[in-house]
C-alpha cells in the first residue's frame, strides 16, 4: 500500500538492522582501543559533551587553587559545606582537598595537567551493579565517578575524620578522594562527581583484577577468554584456590586492613570492596636492593618512637609518584585498595538483610551489619594471604 505506515515485520527488521549497525560500531571502537570495558570518549561518544564541560570547569577550579595557594593549615571553617561556583563546575571545600592532594605528593599543576589535558577521557564500563558513570583520565591516573546527592553529603559530612584517619595512618588502604564537584548542565538536573586516585595505576602489565567483598552470593564473574585483552573485574569465587603471597609484608597488610575496616564500621557503612590487582615481577624487580622502607604509624607515634617501629619492605614503583598500595611479594606485585565506602546501614539495608537471610539460607551475602562485614572481610584477607 503506497503511503501506508510500515508493517510490524518491517519495523522489527529495521530495529534488527539498527542494532546490528550499533554493535558493528561498538565492535569497531573495541577493536580500535583493543580493550573491552575501556573506551575513548571521542566526538562520537555520548559523553563527549559532558566530559568537555567537566574538563573546562576542572581547569578553572584547579587554576583558582593554584592562584590562591593556601598559606595556612586547614581550619574547621574550611570543612563547612560551601560550593564555590567556578565556570560550569562547582568545587566543594577547595582548600581541604588541595591540602590532601599536597600531602599525597600531587602538585596542583600535575593534577590539572592530568585532568584537563587535550587528550580524551576514557569510559570504564564495569560489571558493578552501581548506576554510576566511571571515567578515567587519559593517562589512567585518576578516576572520575558520578555520585548521587546523598553520597556526596555523606562524604562531606565525614570528610574531617576521613582526613584525620589518613594523617594518622598515611598508608591507609582507603581510596584517596581528591575532589568533590557539582556540574550544572543547562535544562538538566545537577550532576555530582568525585575525583579519586586509580588504585591500580600504572596498569600496563596487570594480569588480573578482583573486586572482593568476602561473601559468595553473586560473587562470580565469567572470566575473559584466555589470551584476550578484555578487561574483566573478577570476584570472590573467581579467586578461590589462590593466595596473595607476601611473606614478610603479610602482617602489615592484615593490620592495616583491620584498622581501616574498623574505621568504616564506626561510619556505619558496609558493602565496600577490597580492590585487588596483580602482575608478575620482572627478575630485576624481585631482587631490587633499593627497597623503600615504610613505617606503620599509629596514634602517639612520633620521631622518638620511629627506631622501635617495624620496618616493612613495601617497595613503591620506581620513579612514579604513587602513594597507593603497591606491595611486592616474592613473585607478584599487588595493587590493593578499599573502594565504594558510601553504603550506610540504613533501615532499607536492614530489610534487605532480612530478605536475603530468607532467600539464601546458609549462604553468605554482602548485606550484613557493618561489624559483621568488616570482620568477615578481614577474615577473607587472612585466609587468602600467606
Amino acid at each position: 500500500r503506497h503511503g501506508a505506515s510500515p508493517g510490524r515485520s518491517e519495523v522489527i527488521e529495521a530495529g534488527i538492522q539498527s542494532r546490528k549497525l550499533s554493535w558493528q560500531k561498538l565492535w569497531c571502537l573495541r577493536q580500535q582501543w583493543k580493550l573491552l570495558g575501556l573506551f575513548q570518549i571521542d566526538q562520537q561518544h555520548e559523553f563527549y559533551s559532558l566530559t568537555c564541560m567537566m574538563k573546562e570547569g576542572l581547569a578553572a577550579a584547579i587554576q583558582s587553587s593554584i592562584d590562591n595557594a593556601p598559606t595556612r593549615d586547614v581550619s574547621d571553617d574550611d570543612f563547612r559545606v560551601v560550593v564555590t561556583q567556578i565556570h560550569k563546575v562547582g568545587a566543594t571545600q577547595c582548600p581541604v582537598f588541595a591540602s590532601l592532594r599536597g600531602s599525597l605528593g600531587i602538585t596542583e599543576q600535575e593534577y590539572q595537567q592530568s585532568l584537563c589535558s587535550e587528550n580524551c577521557y576514557l569510559q570504564f564500563i564495569s560489571n558493578s551493579k552501581s548506576k554510576a558513570d566511571f571515567f578515567l583520565t587519559n593517562d589512567k591516573r585518576f578516576f572520575l565517578k558520578t555520585q548521587n546527592k546523598r553520597e556526596m553529603k555523606f562524604l562531606l559530612a565525614n570528610l574531617k575524620i576521613y582526613m584525620e584517619h589518613l594523617r594518622t595512618y598515611p598508608h591507609s588502604l582507603l581510596v584517596k578522594f581528591l575532589g568533590v564537584h557539582r556540574i550544572n548542565i543547562p535544562h538538566r538536573l545537577k550532576k555530582y562527581f568525585i575525583v579519586m586516585q586509580n588504585v591500580s595505576y600504572p596498569d600496563d602489565r596487570i594480569s588480573a583484577r578482583y573486586d572482593i567483598k568476602g561473601c559468595e552470593v553473586s560473587r562470580w564473574t565469567e572470566p575473559a577468554p584466555e589470551g584476550s585483552q578484555i578487561i574483566v573485574v573478577l570476584k570472590d569465587l573467581n579467586f578461590e584456590g589462590q593466595y596473595i603471597t607476601l611473606d614478610r609484608e603479610r602482617p602489615w597488610l592484615l593490620r592495616q586492613m583491620e584498622i581501616d575496616t574498623q574505621f568504616l564500621r564506626r561510619l556505619n557503612v558496609l558493602d565496600y570492596s577490597l580492590l585487588l590487582a596483580h602482575q608478575p615481577l620482572h627478575h630485576d624487580e624481585s631482587l631490587n636492593p633499593g627497597s623503600s622502607p615504610i613505617y606503620l604509624l599509629g596514634p602517639g607515634s612520633g620521631p622518638a618512637e620511629l627506631r622501635d617501629l617495624v620496618t616493612q619492605n613495601r617497595r613503591l614503583l620506581p620513579n612514579v609518584k604513587n602513594p597507593l598500595h603497591v606491595i611486592d611479594g616474592p613473585e607478584q606485585r599487588y595493587f590493593i585498595g578499599i573502594i565504594d565506602i558510601f553504603t550506610v546501614y540504613s533501615f532499607k539495608k536492614r530489610l534487605e538483610q532480612l530478605w536475603k537471610t530468607l532467600r539464601y539460607p546458609g549462604r553468605s551475602f554482602s548485606t550484613v551489619s557493618p561489624q559483621t562485614y568488616c570482620l568477615r572481610l578481614c577474615q577473607w584477607l587472612e585466609d587468602h594471604t600467606k
